[in-house]
């Protein structure tokens, strides 16, 4: 009998050291748990059949029920997360207390009657023979076992049934050793055999969670793929806590940044002047905006992507984790791709230019050729053009009206159509020699509807909106006047376009310089002062003080003309 217990204590010993072998460090709590407490337990066995006294019986069953009161816990944890359906702390923590609870009576064995009410001992044959009267407790002890291994039964019938991303071998083998286990229980207190079997049953136990172990990490994709990350010398990872304290990296990282070799785990890598030029400051930057969370490192002829990301313990951040891998073939293939479509868009840019180039032409043409039905605009869209260009040149300077270069280009580019609607005009009135009448003064004045209609119609295949837009408003609303007193909407103050409004201070100032069939051309200073008394009045005020700057340049463009 002795040799029985002593072969089992010293298999569950080997099994202990076999489980060290294969043990990872992602395994589970409580398989170590279970490996620590079956050889106490069969300890237990193994001094309770060598006592030749009731007190060291008495010992030797404490240290057999210390084993099996938390054995049969811990293996039921274990089946839970084998199973991924974990148990909550709480949950966990009160099935501890309550085993902790039915386990403390054990240790009245012996001074009190409420786990056993009575043992007695007689030694036979150099054998102490034991005679027992159980109490309440140990019949709660038992209730507790047989509601752990039900629970446990329970726990894998229901993965078999419902969990597909539990594999099957493990849910077999976890069946097998419970219900071997649950069999030498029932088999040993049905028959009352001598030889206690559980012992036995721990080791099976012990062997079914074993070959179990040696596999079960494989199934946590999530380990796994941390292990395979860390052991492949093409993926380097480099961990920082919250305060920038080092905590480890691997052999391809501290090749690509040398530094790292110089610090120590929990030393600030702040301080290093490299590692904070070349690492801290990404990590800051990803942390005022997480969208810039990549940044390339070159190290020899290979070019390295490093991506930011948060390193997490459970689901709370502790710090950060910088992830590297080779980049070189795709940087080429960009840096290929990049020569390639610079390329492609010069020609293109070319070609657009060109297209651009033909089509302001057209349009200038189709500009001059309206004027030349008009004996009184000669040159007109020449001089109105250049006037708009001296005046965008003083309000980009100041810009209160915040606009773009590109809107200053649009207005210099749409100028010369502002007057296109007089091609709808009849040539009778547009020829005339003299003033206008009334009634031809209402029919001259459709040039603006009709100029905004041509240009719509001109530009209606253009891509670029913005431009038509602005041309269109040009040849629309040039006549407007602040006052709301213009044609042909009668708009008033801010609801005239912008570009309308400096197009009608360039269009006045040249009909006032200018020489016409029905007038002489009058001196700048003439010209100014009117433009000046219509500030606020016919143009928008806060042109004034761009008028006023842009006037030196408007009389010496025009005295370049004489």
């Amino acid at each position: 009998m002795v040799t029985y217990y002593t072969v089992l204590f010293s298999i569950s010993l080997i099994l202990v050291a076999a489980y060290a072998v294969v043990w990872h460090k992602h395994y589970d709590l409580f398989l170590s748990l279970i490996f620590c407490f079956v050889p106490i337990a069969n300890l237990g066995y193994l001094l309770e059949e060598k006592a030749l006294s009731i007190p060291e019986v008495l010992i030797a069953i404490k240290i057999t029920y210390i084993g099996g009161s938390y054995l049969i816990l811990f293996i039921m944890f274990a089946i839970f997360n084998m199973c991924d359906l974990k148990l909550k702390k709480p949950l966990r923590f009160t099935l501890l207390i309550i085993t902790t609870v039915i386990f403390l009576p054990v240790l009245t064995i012996g001074k009190g009657t409420y786990f056993y009410k009575d043992i007695q001992g007689t030694v036979v044959d150099g054998r102490l023979e034991l005679s027992k009267i159980y109490g309440m407790g140990h019949t709660l002890y038992y209730v507790m076992l047989v509601t752990y291994v039900i629970i446990s039964c329970a726990v894998i019938l229901y993965s078999q049934k419902k969990k597909r991303d539990v594999s099957t071998r493990t849910i077999k083998y976890l069946l097998v050793g419970e219900l071997t286990t649950v069999f030498i229980f029932f088999v040993v207190k049905i028959f009352k055999l001598n030889l206690d079997l559980t012992p036995l049953g721990y080791i099976i136990d012990e062997i079914f969670i074993l070959v179990i172990a040696s596999r079960l990490h494989l199934y946590d994709v999530t380990d796994t793929v941390i292990d395979t990350i860390s052991l492949n010398e093409e993926i380097g990872f480099i961990n920082l806590d919250k305060k920038f304290n080092y905590l480890g990296s691997n052999s391809l990282s501290k090749k690509i940044f040398p530094a790292l070799e110089e610090v120590r785990i929990d030393q600030n890598v702040s301080k290093n002047e490299s590692l904070n030029k070349e690492i801290v400051s990404k990590i800051q930057r990803f942390i005022k905006d997480n969208s810039k969370d990549t940044f390339l490192k070159k190290h020899g002829e290979k070019v390295y992507q490093v991506n930011i990301d948060y390193l997490y313990n459970g689901k709370y951040k502790r710090g950060y984790m910088l992830f590297i891998q080779d980049d070189t073939q795709d940087q080429k293939y960009i840096k290929l791709m990049e020569n390639f479509n610079s390329k492609l868009q010069d020609e293109v840019a070319q070609k657009t230019e060109h297209i651009v180039l033909m089509h302001d032409n057209l349009i200038l043409s189709i500009a001059s050729m309206v004027e030349s039905r008009d004996n009184s605009t000669g040159g007109h869209i020449k001089r109105t053009s250049e006037g708009v260009h001296i005046l965008m040149t003083e309000i980009m300077k100041g810009n209160e009206f915040n606009i773009s270069k590109e809107f200053c280009k649009d207005i210099i580019k749409a100028a010369p159509m502002h007057d296109l609607g007089k091609i709808a005009v009849d040539d009778a009135i547009l020829r005339k020699p003299g003033r206008f009448t009334p009634e031809e003064y209402e029919k001259m004045k459709i040039h603006a509807e009709e100029g905004a209609r041509i240009v719509r119609k001109i530009l209606k295949e253009t891509d670029d909106a913005t431009f038509r837009k602005i041309a269109e408003n040009i040849a629309h609303y040039h006549h407007e006047r602040w006052d709301g007193s213009g044609y042909p909407c009668g708009l008033k103050g801010e609801e005239i376009p912008l570009e309308a409004r400096i197009m009608a201070v360039a269009d006045v100032y040249d009909a006032l310089v200018s020489k016409h069939v029905y007038k002489e051309k009058m001196s700048f200073e003439q010209a100014d002062q009117i433009i000046m008394e219509g500030m606020g009045k016919q143009f928008d005020k806060r042109l004034e003080k761009y008028y006023t700057a842009a006037r030196p340049k408007l009389e010496a463009y025009y005295k370049s003309l004489e």
